[in-house]
């Protein structure tokens, strides 16, 4: 079992020093965030709480998650980072795969990608981007970013992306990993289809087993069944090690967590208290690794 370590809602001070004590205690990975801004209205229902309801406000802060990823891998060695997840649907493919080549590069290939599309009509209308067809458009984005990540001069020609022949160089020394989020049968999908990986939201157990069957199933229904597939999970009704062990049997390959929540520390706690939760945990969960 592996486990990242999330740090949504953080001071942005805290992010260097919480990676450093991070990669020290044995996590694999920082699981990052993505928020473009906060509208005083929301005009969908936000879809990982029960009430459609955010559980942040205008003042929490948030940080774009591929500057915070290079930001930490300069003060780390061997710390991977990934988005959890990227909203693809209100961004440009080209602008984007400059800057995830840009972080793999300058992060020694410690950068996996995390896409979604995107929950709030806002982020794309207010970006100049219809929310209409999102799903569409975000499967063209993928196939962009990856196409420009490859390597040597590339083309596309879709329904919404159109451009002649260019070249982004340098591009990555190893492919990065793209990890698909979302939990409707169209993300799972998409996932199975061109995933390296699923990566969930807040999850209750029963729910995630029986997500981790249906991409089993999907998998195979493409083709891929005996590629290398993770499933980053946010589980939020398994704890301590006999739950990380449930979660790992039923083939969780990479546990998300927020150890400072479970000693009673709010996202805007105190750093050192921060720090000593990860060390508590890395002692339970990580040090004497569950298999």
């Amino acid at each position: 079992m592996k486990f990242s370590l999330g740090v949504a809602l953080s001071p942005l001070d805290q992010l260097p020093a919480l990676a450093r004590t991070a990669e020290e205690v044995g996590f694999t990975s920082i699981a990052l965030p993505d928020s473009l801004f906060y509208m005083k209205s929301q005009a969908a229902k936000y879809p990982y709480t029960p009430d459609g309801s955010r559980f942040w406000g205008p003042d929490t802060p948030w940080v774009d998650p591929l500057i915070a990823a290079t930001a930490m891998a300069a003060v780390t060695t061997r710390l991977r980072f990934y988005t959890n997840v990227l909203k693809l649907g209100s961004r440009n493919p080209l602008l984007l795969a400059r800057q995830v080549g840009s972080v793999a590069n300058l992060s020694g290939n410690r950068f996996g990608f995390g896409v979604g599309i995107g929950w709030a009509p806002e982020e794309f209308e207010w970006c100049g981007v219809p929310y209409a067809r999102r799903g569409a458009r975000v499967d063209e984005m993928i196939e962009v970013i990856k196409k420009v990540l490859a390597g040597g001069m590339v083309e596309y020609h879709g329904e919404f992306f159109d451009f002649d022949e260019l070249q982004m160089s340098p591009a990555p020394s190893e492919p990065v990993p793209f990890y698909i989020g979302g939990h409707t049968e169209v993300a799972l999908r998409r996932a199975a289809r061109v995933g390296d990986g699923w990566t969930s939201a807040m999850m209750k157990f029963d729910d995630l087993q029986t997500t981790i069957a249906r991409l089993g199933e999907l998998r195979a229904e493409y083709g891929r069944a005996e590629a290398p597939f993770e499933i980053q999970a946010v589980c939020i009704d398994k704890f301590g090690r006999d739950g990380y062990q449930e979660q790992y049997d039923a083939g969780v390959t990479d546990a998300i967590v927020v150890p400072w929540l479970a000693a009673g520390i709010g996202f805007d706690g105190e750093l050192a208290a921060k720090q000593d939760a990860l060390r508590k945990f890395a002692e339970e969960n990580i040090q004497n690794p569950i298999t």
